[in-house]
């Protein structure tokens, strides 16, 4: 039985439902390759609609497919004569005009798939529609070049398959009091107290009790050097977005030992009275992002911060029946950071006249090609390597 089987069903692993999870930092890893750039990454999970989000205001098909849900040229905020931003987004129009953000339009993979779970897994591992991995892009990255497992750090209970390594998973936790407290409260230390070192010869127990180690002394480690810097004030209340970003700009103002940051932001699934919701979720993105951004310039560390935020799918060109879009393919994806080569609009928008068999926009640029080229230029680190196969850079970075 492998071993990542093995912790999922034994009843000892049960009990640790209860805290994060993630595995051992195995001690033969690099320890040299590690630098000081963060990666942020923020999933709009359900599918966001592009082309309601980087609207083409003079483009009659758009209008035309979505005589209901169109996002009317007086309520976008103009970029170009072509296309115009959600007038929700409104926060992000500093960044783009100051050379902070790049939008990458049409990205997408071959033989795309229209289901949520499958979708998001091939975003998640780098596969594709006939070679879903096992291990996540960043999990692979940890295995090869990781040190601890707080080296990647997701804002949630759950830990996604992005973060999943062969050998190292990254950690999952919503704040490091909180996962430091978790461990105290629960019967952690209890299962700790039983352990000797005869049990190292017993390879899955030997695993678990080292992994229980680890995470005691990663939550200690977070704890201690988080708390070195203060939450800020200054993002907004009530959301789950903000609270994720606001967490992340601890961590990442408090220059912990590590590289790679995960945040959710659910609800984008949008088949059913789509203006209304999507215009709340991007909004909520956009200031939660125009928050993180401040926080990270009074501090310091932007420029060492780069953000990208996907979502695993597009949406259809046609509206539905429900004033909605259903599930399609190519997307849009943003790229925030300093000095980016190829700001604003880095490649010209989609095509709504030369659409898929399914009425969907194609792709032009494959995400792993956006992937590779963070790993390679930004990371610093061989693509080729955790990726499983080369691919073409881009030049944003």
């Amino acid at each position: 039985m492998k071993r990542r089987k093995f912790i999922r069903n034994s009843a000892l692993a049960t009990s640790m439902l209860m805290v994060p999870k993630f595995l051992k930092a195995f001690e033969d890893i690099s320890t040299s390759t590690f630098g000081h750039k963060n990666l942020v990454i923020v999933h709009l999970k359900g599918g966001n609609d592009g082309l309601n989000t980087i609207i083409p205001i003079n483009n009659d098909i758009y209008y035309k497919s979505r005589p209901k849900i169109a996002i009317k040229k007086t309520e976008t905020i103009k970029l170009n004569y072509e296309l115009g931003f959600h007038k929700a987004l409104l926060p992000l129009k500093s960044l783009y005009d100051s050379g902070e953000l790049s939008i990458i339009n049409n990205v997408g993979y071959p033989n795309p798939s229209r289901s949520h779970f499958t979708s998001t897994d091939i975003w998640h591992t780098a596969g594709d529609h006939e070679n879903i991995l096992d291990s996540g892009w960043i999990g692979r990255y940890l295995d090869n070049y990781g040190k601890k497992p707080y080296n990647a750090i997701q804002i949630d209970d759950q830990l996604a398959l992005a973060l999943r390594g062969e050998k190292i998973n990254g950690i999952a936790t919503k704040h490091a009091k909180q996962l430091f407290r978790s461990l105290q409260e629960s019967d952690f230390n209890t299962i700790l107290s039983h352990y000797d070192r005869s049990h190292e010869t017993e390879h899955h127990l030997g695993y678990l009790y080292q992994t229980m180690i680890d995470a005691k002394s990663s939550a200690k480690y977070l704890y201690e050097n988080a708390l070195d810097s203060k939450l800020s004030d200054n993002y907004p209340k009530k959301s789950t977005l903000a609270n994720q970003m606001k967490v992340i700009g601890q961590f990442i103002n408090s220059r912990i030992d590590a590289n790679v940051y995960y945040a959710t932001l659910n609800g984008f699934d949008t088949h059913v009275a789509q203006v209304a919701r999507q215009a709340n979720l991007l909004k909520t993105y956009a200031e939660a992002m125009d928050a993180f951004v401040k926080d990270l310039k009074i501090n310091g560390t932007f420029n060492n911060t780069l953000i990208l935020t996907f979502s695993e799918f597009g949406r259809r060109v046609k509206q539905n029946y429900s004033n909605g879009t259903d599930h399609g393919a190519a997307n849009n994806l943003f790229v925030i950071g300093k000095n980016l080569k190829r700001a604003g609009l880095y490649n010209l928008p989609s095509s709504l006249t030369d659409l898929d068999d399914n009425g969907d926009i194609k792709y032009e640029i494959d995400f792993r090609e956006v992937y590779a080229t963070i790993i390679d230029k930004w990371l610093q680190v061989d693509d080729q390597k955790i990726l499983n196969k080369s691919f073409s850079k881009l030049d944003f970075i």
